[in-house]
Parts: C-alpha cells; structure tokens; sequence
C-alpha cells in the first residue's frame, strides 16, 4: 500500500470513529432501563427499586459538558419485594408517598473524566428536600444505543426518610445507594 492510500484509509477510519462517537443521545428506553437503591436494616443487606419512571436526557460524549440529564420517579411505584414491605416504605413515615408521590433529579453539568467516565452533579429531590447530590457514570455503545451505568449514596435523613422510630440509624442504616442503568438511543 502506498503513502496515499494509508494516509486516505488513516482519514477515514478517523472519521468514521469520530462520527460513532458524535452520536446524540436523546430518548432513553425505560422498559428496558433500571433505578433502584440498596441499603441495610438491621445489618442485613436489602434492595429494592421503582417499577416506573420518565429520564429525559441530551448527551453527546464528544460534548458531554453541553448534556443534561433529569429524572422523574413515580415513588409510588417502590418495589422492596413484598406488598407488606412496599406499603410500610411508602407510608408517611418513611417515603411518604401519598403526600410526595414523585421523586425528581435534575442535573446542572456533566464533568467528562476520561475513559467514557463522567461526573454528574445535579439537584435530587426526594419527599420535598431537595440535596446537591454528584454521581460517577460510565458510558458505553451498545450497537446505536447507549449504556448509561452509575451510582450515588445519599443519606436518608437528609430526605426525611424515616421520621419517628424509623429515625433510628441503628435499625435501618443512614447510608442508601441509588443506582441506575439507563439505555438511551441515538439520534
């Protein structure tokens, strides 16, 4: 091959990276996306999740610092695997559902960190108290999608989750992580 042509080849294989990597992420898939959390009671470790929530999301990786993220979380759809369980974590005592049937994050930058890692920092609202919160996530194609995968801890009383005896750090643990997958298409 002469100089010519690797240097034309070199040019278009460039290009053709860079336009992979351009691709706008704008619609995430919820049916096929997760948000859920982890935390201990009693020193045993529990989990649960939300079977319903709306992400809308303008992310470009070769821009990220121009994206934005935000979530709206029906807390009402809370799953910690029991109905027993789901109506105690919703009751004013703790999520207080019926009184702030939402959940909300809204973010204010996106810090590209290398490595198709990034810091998310944003507002996080939860049972009205709303916290600055920042999250490390990574980013990765999936054919014309992306994977969005991350975690934050946040602390429950921060939020007032967990009002009278369910107050007690010693019983259910302060520290809950909230973690998420998202799967976004390309524009």
């Amino acid at each position: 091959m002469n100089i010519r042509a690797s240097l034309a080849a070199l040019v278009l294989l460039t290009a053709t990276v860079s336009a992979a990597q351009a691709a706008e992420y704008t619609r995430v898939l919820t049916d096929k996306s997760s948000l859920g959390f982890t935390y201990r009671q009693m020193n045993v470790p529990m989990e649960g999740g939300f079977k319903r929530f709306q992400a809308q999301l303008a992310f470009d990786p070769a821009q990220a610092a121009k994206g934005s993220a935000s979530f709206d979380i029906d807390v009402k759809s809370i799953d910690v695997g029991s109905p027993d369980g789901n109506g105690e974590i919703g009751g004013k005592a703790l999520f207080d559902n019926a009184a702030h049937p939402a959940a909300r994050f809204v973010s204010s930058s996106i810090k590209p960190l290398g490595n198709n890692r990034f810091e998310v920092a944003g507002k996080l609202t939860i049972k009205g108290r709303t916290r600055d919160v920042t999250a490390p996530v990574a980013f990765r194609q999936d054919g014309s999608n992306g994977v969005f995968e991350g975690a934050l801890n946040i602390k429950r009383t921060d939020f007032a989750i967990g009002e009278g005896v369910w107050a007690d750090t010693s019983i259910v643990a302060d520290e809950v992580q909230i973690r998420f997958r998202l799967l976004a298409a390309g524009k």
